[in-house]
């Protein structure tokens, strides 16, 4: 693979989780076995479709509407604790990202632009060996601005610090609520489906949103921007 002729755009943005590293379906799995154990039946596919993408209180929302009650106390020590394993033991990267990442022209700015926590974010692109290639351009919905996506405030924080036109950016995403908010921002946006967590719809779920660029996986991406 070879992003060498990437210069159609004047950055790239990326999302994180399930377009870097492959935790969105292990952590959905997580929060559809816990609502699922205490009397509310959901699959990792519901909980993917309501919950993927979100953060803070935007998150919290999102499942107490699902559920129709307050989270218990529990869920919060649950969500910690799996958070801390993985955090322990790293979590995959999605298939041909290194290479993709590793192939960037050098002189290509670059970003991070994620619903998760820097620490998360930094701990895991530190198990890939990728945080060399990002550094210190790494941003969280749930610290460098007020409104986390949907809202496109992350992608406009990161195209600023960048120091590039946001229009002049092609953004890299996978979850419907991250493409909301980067169609949003102006940037181009390829909707990635390349990780496990993505069912054979979800393209269409994107399109539905305001994607046109569908990548299947990082060669797909290599193309799209060359």
């Amino acid at each position: 693979m070879t992003a060498a002729t990437a210069n159609l755009y004047a950055a790239i943005i990326f999302d994180f989780d399930g377009v870097l590293l492959e935790s969105e379906f292990a952590g959905n799995m997580q929060i559809a076995d816990y609502l699922t154990r205490i009397g509310h039946p959901t699959s990792a596919e519901q909980s993917m479709a309501n919950f993927m993408g979100l953060s803070g209180a935007d998150f919290l929302g999102a499942i107490e509407r699902w559920i129709g009650r307050t989270v218990p106390d529990d869920f919060h020590a649950e969500r910690e604790a799996e958070n801390e394993r993985v955090l322990r033991d790293g979590i995959g990267a999605v298939a041909g990202a290194i290479d993709f990442v590793r192939a960037l022209p050098a002189a290509l700015p670059r970003a991070i632009a994620s619903s998760s926590s820097t620490h998360w974010i930094r701990t895991h692109l530190d198990h890939l060996g990728l945080r060399d290639a990002f550094e210190p351009m790494i941003f969280s919905g749930k610290e460098h601005v007020a409104r986390g996506k949907p809202a496109p405030d992350l992608y406009w924080h990161a195209a600023q610090v960048l120091g590039v036109p946001i229009a002049e950016c092609v953004i890299l995403e996978d979850s419907v609520v991250g493409a909301t908010a980067a169609v949003a921002s102006g940037a181009t946006v390829i909707g990635l489906c390349a990780g496990t967590h993505c069912a054979p719809d979800h393209a269409d779920r994107l399109r539905a949103v305001g994607v046109t660029h569908i990548a299947h996986d990082f060669d797909d991406v290599a193309r799209l921007i060359a």
